[in-house]
Order: structure tokens, then C-alpha cells, then sequence
């Protein structure tokens, strides 16, 4: 079919490095590097990716490179394996979707999120030309999925935003869907850890300096994790004790905190790794992935004896509850946290132990003077 004509070229052999049997992925396209450097336990060499055949699962390997168009594989051979026959039978993207995603620089899960909820909403709409659909329509639809299949609000919102962006951003219409009604979001409050869990976790992943000084300054400096794994060795301003932060969320600059004794800690990092385009690098030129250090961190949680919920951004929240425990100004929190709306910062304020203890109940002093009496 001519629609694989011009598409990079992957194909899939069985080998054994090591004694360890793996799947040896050749590529024909350097554009392919990168997404390939963030598969599970693969080991890059030259032009070629190895998959350990213990823990790849193929058809998930194929739904993300065929289905979302980055390539065409030959698994010819791989004796007796064949793409699942359970193919997704929702009508493809429309022209120009996924395209226009990567060129406003999307995160890969944020296009993951988008063409599957508007995949959705095509199959919802098979037999209707997308582009004629109105907006009292697509409120129909949101109300069915509401009632029917009880999605919730962040997920309306999410799907919301898939519509609008195919008919504002691909196809330039105005505006075209903001009368339909959008979900409040519940107000639950973010999950903290304490100083003395987050202290346990760093005593594990003392070990490994890399994961350290990561673990380190997703917690002092309340950074996301894709903020961390874009930083650059020049993003460190050492004598100013600051972490420029690039284009972080909403694509703005900022200045956030560098922990004072991590300086030294930093330099040893730097002295032993020497990175070079990025400041955590997995190999000379290519950063850790989010899945990694997420799997790290949850791995050092639990020898830690941690047993909540653990997940990179649990830091960036413990970093803005205990600031505002310390009485650090909730406008300066705001800045360093990078928030758009102080509303989003006096989340934390509901959640910082210290402003609750400093308050007085209106019955201390009623048991204050029975007991002077």
C-alpha cells in the first residue's frame, strides 16, 4: 500500500547477547532513536535496539509504531508470530491530526490521550462526516458518556480538549466548540509525603549518584519530571543557588531553588558522569525517560518500607506543602511551583500541617479555664 511508501523501516529479529535472548530492532531512520530509547530494558547500540524477549510484548510494540503511523516493521523472522487480528476497528485519524499534534510538541502522552479519545468519538460518529458534526451533538455525546459509561470529569475535560483541538487547531475553525459545557474538576487534595519518608527514600538511592541527585531535586527544587529530564548542565547556576527551568508547562521560563548542600553532590555527578547535552543522561547524549525513574523511585520507596502510592510528581507536591509548613510566602511558592493561577497553589495550604496546628480551637480555652478552676 502506498501509504507505507515513505515511512521508516523496522525490522524485528530473534538474537542472543550474552546468553540473553533478545529481540534485535534494526532501523533505517534516526528519527526512530529517541521513542525506541524509551522502551522498556532496551539496550541502544549503533543503528539497532535490542529488546529483552522475556518482557516485550510485540502486539503493544506494533500498536505503537504501526498504529500511530511512526513506521512499517517485518517481523518475517520471528517464527510464529503474527500481529493480533483484533485490530482496533475505529476509523483512523483524520488527515492531518496526529501530524499537527507533534508539531505543536505535544508530550507523547498527551497525543496517546488525544487520538484515542478521538477515535472515540469518531467511532461514536462512524457513519457522519466528522466536520459536519454540531456542537449540540457533540454535547449529546459528552452527556452519554457521562451517564452511560460514568467517565469522569478529568477525563471530559480530556476528551473535551481532543474535540476542540481537530476542529480549532487542524482544521482552523473558531472556537468551535466552546459552548459545550465543561466538568469542575473534584477537589481532591494532592498526596504528601513526609520529610522523614522523603529522607528514607534518598538514604536508598544514595547508591546510585545519578538517581540521587534526581530524586534530589524533583524534591527541592518541586520540579515535574519532564521539567527534570530537560534540564541542561548550563540550567544549574551554582553561585546564584537557582535551577533555570526552560519552557516549562504552559512554555515559560523560570527560576527555581537549588538546594545549597546538593551543590556538592552535583559536582560529584558531574565529575563521574560528564554529561553532555542533557544533565541526566542514560548514555552520552540521551536522557533517562520518565518510566525509568518513576520505576526507580517507586523501587526505592518500597525498600524504603514506604507503602503509599508513589509516583515522581508526590515530590513536587511535598515540595510546595512543606514550604508553606515553613511560612514561605504562598506568592513565592507560586512563582517556584511555575502555577499560572495562586488558586492552583492554595491547594497546598489546605494540606500544610503547620497552619493547622497553629490554629486555636475555640475549646482550648473553655478546657483551659475548667481546668484553672
Amino acid at each position: 500500500m502506498e501509504i507505507y511508501q515513505n515511512k521508516p523501516r523496522i525490522k524485528l529479529s530473534p538474537t542472543v547477547r550474552h546468553g540473553r535472548k533478545f529481540i534485535e530492532v534494526s532501523f533505517d531512520h534516526d528519527g526512530l532513536r529517541l521513542p525506541l530509547s524509551k522502551e522498556e530494558g532496551v539496550q541502544l547500540v549503533g543503528g539497532r535496539a535490542y529488546l529483552p524477549e522475556e518482557s516485550s510484548v510485540l502486539a503493544e510494540f506494533f500498536d505503537r509504531y504501526v498504529k500511530m503511523k511512526m513506521a512499517f516493521i517485518d517481523y518475517s523472522a520471528i517464527k510464529g508470530y503474527t500481529p493480533r487480528k483484533e485490530e482496533d476497528s475505529r476509523p483512523p485519524l483524520p488527515a492531518g491530526y496526529l501530524e499537527k499534534l507533534r508539531q505543536v510538541r505535544y508530550s507523547d502522552h498527551t497525543v496517546r490521550v488525544y487520538t484515542g479519545y478521538f477515535r472515540d468519538f469518531q467511532e461514536h460518529f462512524r457513519e457522519r462526516d466528522v466536520k459536519a458534526i454540531t456542537s449540540d451533538e457533540i454535547n449529546g455525546y459528552l452527556l452519554y458518556l457521562i451517564r452511560e459509561r460514568n467517565i469522569s470529569s478529568c477525563q471530559q475535560n480530556q476528551r473535551i480538549n481532543a474535540i476542540k483541538f481537530y476542529y480549532e487547531k487542524v482544521l482552523g475553525q473558531e472556537r468551535r466548540c466552546y459552548k459545550v459545557n465543561r466538568a469542575k474538576r473534584e477537589k481532591t487534595l494532592p498526596d504528601v509525603l513526609s520529610k522523614e519518608e522523603i529522607k528514607r527514600i534518598l538514604d536508598v538511592a544514595a547508591k546510585d549518584l545519578r538517581f540521587f541527585c534526581m530524586f534530589s531535586i524533583l524534591y527541592s527544587a518541586g520540579l515535574r519530571i519532564s521539567e527534570l529530564l530537560e534540564l541542561k548542565p548550563g540550567d544549574i547556576n551554582e553561585s546564584r543557588n537557582l535551577i533555570r527551568v526552560r519552557q516549562g508547562k504552559g512554555k515559560k521560563d523560570r527560576y527555581t531553588l537549588l538546594s545549597r548542600p546538593l551543590v556538592k553532590k552535583l559536582a560529584e555527578y558531574n565529575r563521574l558522569y560528564k554529561p553532555q547535552v542533557w544533565l541526566f543522561e542514560r548514555r552520552p547524549g540521551e536522557p533517562f525517560t520518565e518510566s525509568i525513574v518513576s520505576k526507580r523511585l517507586k523501587a526505592a520507596a518500597q525498600e524504603a518500607g514506604i507503602t503509599k502510592r508513589i509516583y515522581p510528581h508526590l515530590l513536587r507536591h511535598s515540595f510546595a506543602t512543606h514550604l508553606l509548613e515553613q511560612g514561605t510566602d504562598i506568592k513565592i511558592v507560586k512563582e517556584l511551583m511555575g502555577h499560572n493561577n495562586i488558586k492552583t497553589t492554595e491547594r497546598y495550604v489546605h494540606i500544610a500541617d503547620t497552619y493547622k496546628s497553629n490554629i486555636k480551637s475555640p475549646l482550648d480555652d473553655l478546657i483551659m479555664e475548667d481546668n484553672e478552676v
